[in-house]
Protein backbone atom coordinates (compact mmCIF):
# COMPACT_ATOMS: atom_id res chain seq x y z
CA UNK A 1 0.00 0.00 0.00
CA UNK A 2 1.23 3.24 -0.60
CA UNK A 3 2.23 5.25 2.31
CA UNK A 4 -0.14 6.94 3.90
CA UNK A 5 -2.85 6.16 1.28
CA UNK A 6 -6.42 5.42 2.86
CA UNK A 7 -8.34 2.29 2.21
CA UNK A 8 -10.80 2.90 0.02
CA UNK A 9 -14.55 1.45 0.66
CA UNK A 10 -16.45 -0.72 -1.96
CA UNK A 11 -19.49 -2.37 -2.18
CA UNK A 12 -21.19 -5.51 -3.21
CA UNK A 13 -22.22 -5.12 -6.66
CA UNK A 14 -22.41 -8.52 -8.20
CA UNK A 15 -21.76 -12.25 -7.04
CA UNK A 16 -21.31 -15.41 -8.52
CA UNK A 17 -20.05 -19.01 -9.40
CA UNK A 18 -16.46 -19.65 -10.33
CA UNK A 19 -16.30 -20.86 -13.27
CA UNK A 20 -13.47 -23.34 -12.73
CA UNK A 21 -14.16 -24.15 -8.97
CA UNK A 22 -17.87 -25.39 -8.17
CA UNK A 23 -17.17 -24.91 -4.65
CA UNK A 24 -15.82 -20.99 -4.74
CA UNK A 25 -18.48 -18.12 -5.19
CA UNK A 26 -16.72 -15.18 -6.31
CA UNK A 27 -17.48 -11.35 -4.88
CA UNK A 28 -17.02 -8.56 -6.60
CA UNK A 29 -17.22 -5.08 -4.95
CA UNK A 30 -16.49 -1.47 -6.74
CA UNK A 31 -16.38 2.13 -5.75
CA UNK A 32 -19.92 4.21 -6.25
CA UNK A 33 -18.61 5.79 -9.28
CA UNK A 34 -18.14 2.49 -10.82
CA UNK A 35 -14.39 3.24 -11.80
CA UNK A 36 -12.60 0.64 -10.27
CA UNK A 37 -13.50 -2.79 -8.55
CA UNK A 38 -11.74 -6.11 -6.56
CA UNK A 39 -12.75 -9.83 -6.54
CA UNK A 40 -13.35 -11.77 -3.22
CA UNK A 41 -13.40 -15.74 -3.37
CA UNK A 42 -15.21 -17.35 -1.08
CA UNK A 43 -15.05 -21.03 -0.82
CA UNK A 44 -18.66 -22.34 -0.19
CA UNK A 45 -17.57 -25.16 2.37
CA UNK A 46 -16.21 -23.73 5.72
CA UNK A 47 -17.44 -22.15 8.82
CA UNK A 48 -19.78 -19.47 8.86
CA UNK A 49 -17.62 -16.58 9.85
CA UNK A 50 -14.77 -17.02 7.18
CA UNK A 51 -17.77 -17.27 4.53
CA UNK A 52 -19.32 -14.07 5.72
CA UNK A 53 -20.13 -11.43 3.21
CA UNK A 54 -20.84 -7.71 4.25
CA UNK A 55 -22.58 -4.85 1.83
CA UNK A 56 -18.94 -3.05 1.57
CA UNK A 57 -15.52 -3.69 2.58
CA UNK A 58 -12.19 -1.28 2.52
CA UNK A 59 -9.44 -2.30 0.85
CA UNK A 60 -6.15 -1.06 0.04
CA UNK A 61 -6.11 1.53 -3.67
CA UNK A 62 -3.44 -0.78 -4.57
CA UNK A 63 -5.94 -3.78 -4.64
CA UNK A 64 -8.47 -2.27 -6.78
CA UNK A 65 -8.55 -2.68 -10.85
CA UNK A 66 -10.00 -0.37 -13.00
CA UNK A 67 -13.87 -1.24 -14.82
CA UNK A 68 -12.58 -0.58 -18.39
CA UNK A 69 -16.11 -1.03 -20.17
CA UNK A 70 -18.37 1.83 -19.86
CA UNK A 71 -21.63 -0.03 -19.71
CA UNK A 72 -20.20 -2.52 -16.66
CA UNK A 73 -18.80 0.97 -14.97
CA UNK A 74 -22.38 1.99 -15.45
CA UNK A 75 -23.68 -1.07 -14.15
CA UNK A 76 -21.27 -1.04 -10.81
CA UNK A 77 -22.01 2.84 -10.04
CA UNK A 78 -25.73 1.93 -9.95
CA UNK A 79 -25.81 -1.07 -8.06
CA UNK A 80 -22.61 0.01 -5.64
CA UNK A 81 -24.45 3.34 -4.84
CA UNK A 82 -27.75 1.67 -4.58
CA UNK A 83 -26.41 -0.74 -1.97
CA UNK A 84 -24.88 2.18 -0.08
CA UNK A 85 -27.94 3.79 0.35
CA UNK A 86 -30.03 0.88 1.58
CA UNK A 87 -27.07 -0.74 4.02
CA UNK A 88 -24.61 -0.39 6.39
CA UNK A 89 -21.16 -1.37 5.40
CA UNK A 90 -21.25 -4.19 8.27
CA UNK A 91 -24.56 -5.87 6.51
CA UNK A 92 -24.17 -9.16 5.99
CA UNK A 93 -25.60 -9.89 2.57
Amino acid sequence: MMENAAPVQVWLVERMFAEDKSNLIVLVYATTDGQRYTMKEHAITGNAETRRTTAAVEVDPDDLDPVGDETLQNQYATEATRMANVHDPDDPI
